[in-house]
């Protein structure tokens, strides 16, 4: 009979000791969601898998709260909670003096703008002169009073969707060879992972602000012919030059295409031959830290047709997927310019009869 209460008083002296184990390892779990250091999946070291992306330690990064405001009908902040895990892969690199600075290789787990922004609705302030969206832009601030500006489109328009992410988790990319571990984050960040100079990448951010271009533009809808022989380049407001033609210093690209749009389908399935609109505009919007982050491009046509382009999505990819500009003098009508936005699945944002582009390194 001893033994018998001696067994179960061990057997249950074991029991308990289990369960405060497993209760302290549940609460170190729950503080670990805000903990950078924390490793929250463990790497694969066997090569269990094909993927180059999870040989190393995943680490959770600390989210600020969210809100959206601006042109919408429903400002609110955001719950993580509703929304889908994406994962992106991304080389960071800065500006510095002499160049570019490589800061490190990093996948990236995180809530896309695309999800975030999907179930607002839109109120723009100009809708009555222009509705179409394409005009529309947003500010990304966090509390240290940084700002950085994208595009709707580079947000709703691109063949790549949810490449635009706000990161809760970060993985090292690290080589196999020389084993280099690049620093890590200590906070959430805004990702975009098709910027080449990655400056648009701030920490912690904390508002969006929905906004159209404040320029406003006589709009004639069917206006024909839609021509314009010259288009005019404007820096903040002020004329710089006035293109007729291209000049043949510029190499020609050659880029084919599904030409489709998002209201009337299919257009075309022939090859567009142009130049890199960065190139003809890159003397006018100088590369820099403040351009990269809340520089803007709007691209205006004879009839009051309007696109915004961040300066980062035209003057600062890594996807090689250019903006051409487009010169054809014969064309009496939808001529002589117009734009091909090769990164864009939709055609809406290639203006046609173009008569002026805007440079802005402020916020319109």
């Amino acid at each position: 009979m001893k033994n018998y209460r001696f067994y179960f008083l061990v057997t249950l002296s074991i029991v308990l000791l289990s369960f405060a184990s497993c209760n302290n390892t549940k609460s170190k779990g729950k503080n670990a969601q805000n903990d950078s250091s924390q490793v929250n999946t463990p790497p694969d070291t066997t090569d269990r898998t094909n993927d180059f992306y999870d040989d190393a330690e995943t680490y959770n990064l600390p989210l600020s709260k969210l809100s959206v405001i601006g042109e919408i009908e429903n400002p609110s902040e955001i719950d993580f909670s509703t929304l889908p895990l994406r994962t992106v892969i991304v080389k960071e690199a800065l500006l510095d003096g002499k160049g570019n600075k490589f800061i490190g290789a990093y996948r990236y787990d995180g809530y896309s703008l695309y999800d975030i922004l999907n179930l607002i609705k839109l109120k723009k302030v100009n809708e009555k002169e222009f509705r179409p969206i394409i005009d529309l832009y947003v500010t990304i601030e966090n509390n240290k009073g940084e700002k950085v500006i994208l595009s709707w489109g580079e947000i709703y328009y691109p063949y790549h969707l949810h490449e635009i992410i706000i990161a809760k988790q970060v993985t090292r990319i690290v080589p196999s060879k020389t084993k280099d571990l690049w620093p890590l984050p200590t906070e959430s960040k805004l990702i975009v992972c098709t910027d080449l100079i990655t400056e648009r990448n701030i920490s912690m951010p904390s508002k969006i602000t929905v906004k159209s271009y404040n320029k406003s533009f006589k709009t004639v809808k069917g206006l024909k012919p839609l021509y314009s022989p010259k288009i005019d380049l404007y820096s903040d407001n002020k004329l710089v030059n006035t293109l007729t033609g291209i000049s043949d210093t510029f190499k020609s690209e050659v880029y084919s295409t599904i030409f489709y749009g998002r209201g009337r389908g299919i257009h075309s399935t022939t090859p567009f031959t142009g130049v890199m609109l960065k190139n003809i505009l890159s003397p006018y919007a100088e590369l820099s830290q403040k351009s990269i982050r809340t520089g803007t491009f709007l691209v205006v046509a004879k009839d009051g047709y309007r696109s915004v382009y961040s300066f980062s999505e035209l003057m600062n990819r890594n996807d090689q997927a250019e903006i051409l500009l487009i010169c054809k003098p014969e064309l009496k009508d939808d001529g002589i310019f117009k734009i091909f936005p090769a990164c864009d699945f939709f055609s809406d944002r290639a203006v046609k009869g173009i008569t002026s582009i805007y440079f802005s390194n402020n916020e319109n």
